[in-house]
């Protein structure tokens, strides 16, 4: 079997989003869109892997419904490895559903229920030989998503699954923000967080992303990268902090925007782009997102 270029694990899920062009508040009630399209982080940055020409193998828990046979089919269509899916008899298939207006995110409910009961079972291609072994761990490059319980992930932070993986990690959602602090303790990976996800990590807030990038470097992240919206996003490492501004769009979503960051970014440093390089591409690639200009 050939190895998948990336391994994307975490929340691979139906995204159910209600858009209107209308400016909302609790209680609107406004004609608009409703769309049903395959969606989770981890599968959000596996679309944007395939469309820079990776090809990524998703490690997530699908349900042996309708829904899921329909979403696996879905995923195979879009060049992603799903073999490695695990599959339940007795979970359905997960979900998140957003409301979106001109003023943007209104609201969301992210149900990966059977994601979280499924707990370590979605990596055991990882133990059993498939694609890695306690005695010769996964060497390639891994996304993860703050969608798992905070427990596997302390697991994962200190696993020798894990030991020789380049590890990229989301936190989902600033309300699943602190499922991260293992890998920021245990100086582990790449954390791509916005700026209210580094204030929950750091128990502060920030008016930057140079400042949330440096507060976590100094309580023990090896590398972060931190965006702020429409204002400048900040790389910091060993020392080193790199700023950049995103281009200037009209915003017409927003769900999914922070994944497609991060999966440019991934993109651009597999391809060999400095850091500069591939934080302007990042920058690049999700400023063309929100806009509309790339294709659901």
């Amino acid at each position: 079997m050939t190895q998948p270029d990336i391994l994307c694990i975490g929340s691979v899920l139906w995204d159910v989003i209600g858009r209107s062009a209308s400016h909302m508040s609790q209680g609107s009630d406004v004609p608009g869109r409703i769309t049903r399209l395959p969606g989770g982080v981890a599968l959000n940055i596996a679309m944007t892997l395939a469309r820079f020409g990776l090809r990524p193998a998703l490690l997530s828990a699908v349900g042996r419904d309708a829904e899921g046979d329909a979403l696996i089919a879905a995923c195979r269509s879009l060049g992603m490895d799903v073999a490695h899916l695990y599959r339940s008899d007795d979970l359905p298939t997960d979900r998140y559903m957003a409301v979106e207006g001109a003023n943007g995110l209104i609201a969301a409910i992210a149900d990966a229920h059977s994601l979280e009961a499924a707990g370590a079972k979605i990596l055991r291609p990882l133990s059993d030989g498939t694609l890695g072994s306690a005695d010769a761990p996964f060497a390639g490059h891994i996304a993860l998503d703050g969608n798992l319980t905070l427990p596997l992930l302390t697991e994962i932070a200190t696993s020798p699954l894990f030991a020789a993986a380049q590890l990229h990690v989301a936190p989902a959602s600033p309300g699943k923000a602190e499922r991260l602090l293992p890998f920021v303790t245990h100086g582990r990976g790449h954390l791509y967080v916005n700026l209210e996800e580094a204030g929950l990590l750091c128990q502060t807030t920030f008016d930057s992303a140079r400042a949330a990038a440096e507060a976590l470097l100094a309580r023990g992240a090896a590398r972060v990268l931190v965006t702020d919206g429409g204002g400048a996003a900040c790389d910091g490492a060993d020392g080193q902090l790199i700023e950049d501004h995103p281009p200037e769009v009209l915003v017409t979503r927003v769900t999914g925007a922070g994944d497609t960051f991060m999966a440019a970014h991934i993109a651009a440093e597999r391809s060999g782009a400095d850091r500069a390089s591939a934080l302007a591409s990042a920058l690049g690639a999700a400023a063309r997102y929100v806009s509309g200009d790339t294709p659901l």
